[in-house]
């Protein structure tokens, strides 16, 4: 990328960066209610229901991280394409995203509704038979869903690449409050349990996926999906596509399987520690709010700006959101600090739950604050000038010395359980930050080219 490519006239108004971030954080926020409406109503069904289920959202979470990393792969390249003014280009890249994106998802789901019980089974060992029992039911009916959910993150994902955040937050905030109102009528009207939880999720999501990508085929759009181009793969864009989509798969899938295997860890602790580790999981989320949606705003601005062959602005860029994140970020997880005895009483739980969830939300949000932005932030600047293998390097080797490797020897070996766990993800966090702050310092990738 040649300096002539520099200018100074800005390629992201603050307008249209607001325009991009609201709706995204606003999503963010109705996406973090329903994770904690659907644990708050199934705590009413009993403490192996929410174990049940937080096991299996893990799960979830890995395959909805592979779903991302691939959508991640099509904004990418998408939005270099549109920098660059080449929008043939990426109109094609749009139309591979969505052929891959269905070919993967609906291959994703038939394993997991046929293989669930051996994949919970090795995943989580000897959990009890009631939490087991739970467990099968809640992944058979989410499973059913991952390819609605796939598409949909793809039609979001383009949506994004053209500026446009606010259609996906109205389709959320209709698909979200569907599923709360599904929620309370299956659990405490229809008192279906575990599935009173599970079957608004699919059906939300079904109903979302048709609306967005119904909207994203309208000609009206700066960049509409032609679904003719979807219809058979092009080798050359599917190529640009997984070389982004791939290390970030890898990452995405190795970093969620080792949080797997440490949840497996404190399975072997009981009920009541699987409890907390749930709901902690479930309040921290409130706190990564911000970040979430700054990191998937960072792919658009960053990718555009490398697209245009503008590295100046992309760093410039990437260093504004960064600090969105930590002011933003620190008043959040400050404020959940302060309101934690009231949003630990909107759970039904024991007094020895609540006080082991008190202690882990105050160990994630504590540190959060100095150390989350650069961890998970920041790399999704280098991942959008393609400096994936990189990030997918670090994460791969950090997740596995760190957050497994000494949560085990901590929580298991040490005997500090839970907590022993959480300490030593502050031990992975902690290596992520020094090592993506260097190499973003160093500006190795600002050389990276992807289109």
């Amino acid at each position: 990328m040649t300096s002539a490519l520099q200018t100074d006239k800005p390629l992201f108004s603050n307008a249209q960066l607001r325009s991009l971030l609201v709706p995204l954080v606003i999503e963010q926020i109705l996406v973090v209610a329903v994770g904690m409406a659907d644990t708050m109503m199934v705590s009413a069904v009993g403490e192996a229901a929410v174990s049940g289920v937080s096991l299996v959202d893990m799960l979830n979470l890995l395959i909805s991280n592979l779903f991302a990393a691939l959508a991640t792969g099509g904004a990418v390249v998408t939005s270099q394409f549109l920098g660059a003014r080449r929008r043939d280009e990426a109109q094609r890249s749009a139309g591979q995203l969505v052929l891959l994106t269905i070919l993967i998802s609906l291959a994703v789901a038939l394993l997991a509704v046929s293989l669930r019980a051996p994949i919970l089974r090795l995943a989580f060992g000897a959990i009890e038979d009631d939490v087991m029992d739970a467990a099968m039911l809640y992944w058979l009916i989410t499973a059913l869903s991952y390819p609605f959910l796939a598409v949909y993150n793809a039609s979001a994902a383009l949506f994004r690449c053209q500026n446009n955040t606010r259609i996906s937050m109205l389709i959320s905030a209709g698909m979200n409050v569907f599923n709360i109102a599904g929620n309370a009528l299956c659990v405490y009207v229809l008192h279906l349990g575990v599935a009173g939880v599970a079957l608004p999720t699919l059906l939300a999501r079904v109903l979302g996926c048709i609306a967005l990508t119904g909207l994203l085929c309208r000609a009206e759009n700066p960049l509409p999906l032609r679904l003719s181009q979807a219809r058979r793969p092009d080798g050359a864009l599917v190529r640009k596509i997984l070389r982004i989509g791939i290390p970030s798969a890898v990452e995405n899938s190795l970093f969620q399987l080792g949080r797997i295997l440490v949840v497996a860890i404190i399975a072997g602790f009981g009920t009541v520690q699987i409890a907390a580790n749930a709901v902690a999981n479930n309040l921290d989320g409130l706190g990564c709010i911000p970040g979430d949606a700054i990191n998937l705003a960072m792919i658009t601005v960053v990718g555009r700006c490398i697209g245009a062959g503008d590295t100046r602005q992309a760093s410039r860029y990437a260093k504004k959101l960064l600090g969105l994140v930590y002011l933003m970020g620190g008043v959040l997880n400050a404020s959940i600090l302060l309101g934690l005895p009231f949003l630990l009483g909107l759970y039904t739980l024991s007094p020895e739950t609540a006080a082991l969830a008190t202690t882990l939300v105050w160990i994630h949000d504590g540190f959060a604050m100095l150390l989350w932005p650069a961890s998970f932030t920041l790399p999704n600047a280098l991942r959008a000038a393609g400096d994936v293998r990189f990030t997918m390097s670090v994460s791969i080797f950090s997740i596995w010395a760190f957050r497994f490797g000494s949560g085990y020897l901590l929580g298991a070996q040490m005997g500090m359980g839970a907590v022993g766990i959480w300490i030593a993800m502050l031990l992975d966090w902690a290596f992520r930050s020094v090592c993506f702050v260097i190499r973003f310092a160093r500006g190795k990738w600002k050389e990276k080219k992807v289109i």
